[in-house]
């Protein structure tokens, strides 16, 4: 039987043995005072995560991925961290990969009994030819999930950076990963919920990891998000607004120039700050590996 007592996430919190009997404002300020603990507790590990995010940086530069793994509550953020990575940054729906236990069925129906078993992630990240510089994620609050030990294994087996993010000290994915980011903050207020603060953390921890790669990427210019597709009217308008901070020209100006770039921030930005067409905006940003401010200078 699985001694599940001696993990930090399944230990009950003092402060909420009342829980049943506090009213709905105690109850959602006990919350908001437990959350508040998320980001000191993430504070100690930053060095952590940004090794991981160089691993990141380097896999992408050399035409491989980041994975994500996970289950149930951790698997679906990794689900959500990678789906949005196409539309912010303009990047493939193959660059960040979400492998998920029970695959993607599992995203919005529990299936428990997925995460029990190693050999699945191992086929799973076969089918998703998995290669020597991808840079593979492991998610599990407990840290304990044989999915993701099992997928963690044999993308360590194969060469792979791996990284464990949990939050129990000494976890089993940590000791199978090549880097452990083991974040403690604490019992949740609901004993064993860990969608609440753990699941908040590991949130936190993949905003990190994912923007700061796309950062040092080249997806950015300033702190402007260049590669945003326009795919519809909010970030059409969201893509002029952008091209007007970067560069101070008029709407109508922006707009010409989007028009002319065929929609490509990045490239309508270069246009305006080096005053040249859209054809040597593109060959300048291929020149510079998309970095804007490369482009430019």
């Amino acid at each position: 039987m699985i001694d599940l007592r001696k993990m930090t996430t399944e230990s009950r919190n003092e402060a909420s043995m009342n829980l049943d009997s506090m009213t709905s404002l105690e109850v959602v300020t006990l919350m908001n005072r437990e959350d508040a603990k998320v980001p000191e507790a993430i504070k100690g590990h930053l060095s952590e995560i940004a090794k991981a995010v160089d691993w990141c940086k380097n896999s992408i530069a050399n035409g491989g991925r980041v994975l994500y793994l996970g289950a149930g509550t951790s698997g679906r953020l990794g689900v959500v961290d990678a789906s949005e990575c196409p539309p912010t940054f303009g990047v493939s729906h193959d660059l960040f990969v979400a492998v998920m236990a029970g695959g993607s069925g599992a995203f919005v129906q529990a299936t428990e009994g997925a995460e029990d078993s190693r050999e699945l992630c191992v086929k799973d990240l076969k089918d998703r030819n998995l290669r020597p510089v991808d840079t593979v994620i492991g998610i599990a609050a407990s840290g304990r999930t044989p999915y993701v030990i099992g997928g963690l294994d044999y993308a360590r087996s194969l060469g792979c950076h791996t990284v464990a993010i949990s939050c129990n000290e000494g976890s089993p994915i940590g000791k199978s990963a090549e880097l452990a980011i083991e974040v403690v903050v604490g019992p949740e207020v609901l004993t064993g919920s860990t969608r609440l603060k753990a699941g908040t953390t590991q949130k936190l921890i993949l905003n990190m990891i994912s923007t700061a790669t796309m950062v040092g990427s080249g997806k950015c210019y300033s702190n402007l998000m260049v590669d945003v597709v326009l795919s519809n009217e909010k970030l059409k308008v969201r893509g002029q607004n952008i091209v007007i901070d970067a560069t101070g020209v008029s709407r109508e100006e922006a707009i010409d120039a989007l028009s002319k770039s065929e929609g490509s921030v990045k490239r309508a930005i270069v246009m305006i700050l080096a005053k040249c067409s859209a054809e040597e905006a593109a060959k300048r940003l291929e020149a510079s590996k998309g970095r804007v401010r490369e482009a430019i200078s």
